[in-house]
C-alpha cells in the first residue's frame, strides 16, 4: 500500500477557478482531505467549458480527491459550519473577492487568533498592503499589468496572452510550497502561519530577468517568438522538411556545432561571435549562418548532427503532437460515469506520479459533511 504523507491532514478550501484549487489538488494528492466549499450554484471553473467528455476540463484537473460541499455564506447556519470544520483543519485556503473573507469573519488574522495551529492561505490579485488591494484581477489581466504579455509574442504582433493560465498556475503552486513550508515550520515549533499571495506579485516575480536588464541596462529583448532574448542561438529554424529548436548553453557548444554540425569552425573565431553576449547582439548574423546550413539538411539529418555533437534539440510539436508523444505520462480521472484523460501530475516520488482520481458532483458530500461538522462538534 502506498504511503501518502498527509493522510490525515484536513485542508479546508474556500476555492474558485484555478489558482488556490490547484494549491489544494496537490494536497490532496499527497493524501490530505479536501474539502472544498462552493457557494450554492458551484464554483463557477465548473461551467468555463465541456471539453472532458462534458465535464469542464478546468474543474476536471484542479479538484480530484475532493469533497463538495455547498455553503451559502449570507446565511449564519453555513458560517457556522465552516467555521466547525475550521476548528478542526490543519489549513484554509481561500481566494474570494478583495475583502470578501474578513466581511465574513474569516479573516486570517480572526482565524489564526483563534486556532494558532491553523495555517491560513490567502490568494488574492493584489497585495493587501497596495492601493490596487480591492481590484478584481484574473489571469489575463495580470499577465497584461505584470509586463508578461508585452514581451510576449513575436516581431510587431502587439503584447499576446501566453497560452495557458500561467499565472494562476503559478500562483497556485507558490500557495502550495509556501503552505509546505509552514506545515514544517508548524512541525518545529507548533505555530501555524499566515501566508499571504498575490497573483501580481507572483507574475511580477517571474519578470525578473527583464526587469534586472530594463532596469540596470535600460533595454530587454522585445517580442521574438520562438527565440530566447538572452542567448544564442536559441530558437526555431527551418529545415528542409521541418522545423526544429536549437539551444546552444555554453561556449564548448558553440564550438560544436560549428564544427561538427554547420561544417563551418571558422565561426569559433569570427570576433562577432566569441561570446554569447556578442552573439545575443549580432543574432541576425548567426541565425543566417545556421539557417545557410540547415536550410539544405531534412529534420531528420539534423537530428543525427545535433545528437551526435550533443546539441540540445526539440520539435516545435502540436497538440495533436503532444497527445502521442513518447515522454508524455497520462492518468484518469472519473467525472460521474465518465472516464478522463489527462496528464499526470510531473514529479516522480519513488517511481510513482499522482494525478487523475475522482472529482466530485456539486454537492456531492453536503449531507455527510453537515452531519459531521454541525456546530456541536467545533473545538
Amino acid at each position: 500500500m502506498t504511503f501518502l504523507p498527509f493522510e490525515g491532514l484536513l485542508v479546508v478550501a474556500l476555492e474558485q477557478a484555478v489558482a488556490a484549487p490547484l494549491a489544494s489538488s496537490r494536497l490532496a494528492d499527497a493524501g490530505a482531505r479536501v474539502i472544498k466549499l462552493e457557494r450554492p450554484e458551484g464554483d463557477f471553473a465548473r461551467g468555463y467549458d465541456i471539453h472532458a467528455n462534458g465535464h469542464s476540463s478546468y474543474f476536471t484537473w484542479l479538484n480530484r480527491h475532493k469533497q463538495s460541499c455547498r455553503v451559502d455564506l449570507s446565511r449564519d447556519e453555513d458560517l457556522a459550519l465552516v467555521r466547525s470544520m475550521l476548528g478542526h483543519a490543519d489549513v484554509f485556503i481561500q481566494n474570494l473577492g478583495p475583502g470578501a473573507a474578513e466581511r465574513l469573519g474569516l479573516g486570517s488574522a480572526v482565524l489564526r487568533a483563534a486556532w494558532p495551529r491553523l495555517i491560513t492561505c490567502d490568494i488574492s490579485g493584489y497585495a493587501a498592503d497596495t492601493r490596487y488591494a480591492t481590484r478584481k484581477a484574473y489571469d489575463l489581466m495580470i499577465q497584461a499589468e505584470a509586463g508578461l504579455a508585452h514581451i510576449t509574442g513575436a516581431g510587431d504582433s502587439g503584447p499576446s496572452r501566453i497560452g495557458i493560465s500561467i499565472c494562476d498556475i503559478n500562483t497556485g503552486m507558490t500557495a502550495h510550497a509556501q503552505i509546505l513550508q509552514a506545515l514544517y515550520k508548524r512541525e518545529r515549533t507548533g505555530e501555524g502561519s499566515a501566508i499571504s499571495i498575490a497573483l501580481f506579485d507572483v507574475a511580477a516575480e517571474a519578470m525578473s530577468i527583464p526587469y534586472i536588464a530594463a532596469r540596470n541596462a535600460g533595454s530587454f529583448a522585445g517580442r521574438i517568438g520562438l527565440a530566447h532574448p538572452s542567448i544564442a542561438p536559441y530558437g526555431a529554424y527551418d529545415f528542409s522538411d521541418g522545423k526544429l529548436l536549437i539551444a546552444v548553453q555554453s561556449e564548448r557548444e558553440w564550438a560544436q556545432l560549428c564544427g561538427d554540425v554547420l561544417d563551418e569552425p571558422e565561426l569559433v573565431n569570427d570576433p562577432r561571435f566569441r561570446n554569447n553576449s556578442l552573439r545575443v547582439e549580432n543574432r541576425s548574423d548567426v541565425d543566417a549562418a545556421l539557417s545557410r546550413a540547415f536550410s539544405g539538411m531534412t529534420a531528420a539529418q539534423g537530428i543525427a548532427l545535433l545528437e551526435k555533437a550533443k546539441i540540445a534539440w526539440g520539435r516545435v510539436s502540436t497538440l495533436e503532437d503532444l497527445m502521442t508523444h513518447e515522454a508524455l505520462a497520462t492518468v484518469t480521472a472519473r467525472a460521474g460515469d465518465d472516464e478522463i484523460t489527462m496528464v499526470a501530475a510531473p514529479a516522480l516520488i519513488d517511481g510513482r506520479r499522482s494525478g487523475g482520481g475522482r472529482v466530485p458532483a456539486l454537492g456531492e458530500h453536503d449531507l455527510l459533511l453537515r452531519e459531521e461538522f454541525g456546530p456541536s462538534t467545533a473545538h
